[in-house]
């Protein structure tokens, strides 16, 4: 098992942890080993892409149609005088 010390850790980080692991019912150093080691699964996660991610940000605003996709049409400046 590898292991390693935290320097310099603020008082009240400190204390927010040990806050945290008495809710998990852990010793805080049990409670660090799980925040690390559910950071470490996170990051394998790949991303959603761009689309899917503001897809399911408004998934919820009520927009009902689709809207078209705009690949392959030129690009032209906005019109705001319509």
């Amino acid at each position: 098992m590898a292991q390693f010390v935290v320097r310099h850790l603020e008082e009240d980080v400190k204390a927010r942890l040990k806050r945290r692991a008495e809710l998990h019912g852990r010793s805080m150093e049990e409670e660090v080993r799980q925040i690390l080691r559910n950071a470490a699964k996170e990051s394998n996660k790949p991303l959603p892409k761009l689309g899917s991610r503001i897809a399911a940000r408004f998934a919820k605003t009520g927009l009902k149609d689709d809207i078209p996709e705009l690949r392959g049409q030129p690009v032209r400046p906005a019109d705001f005088k319509s």
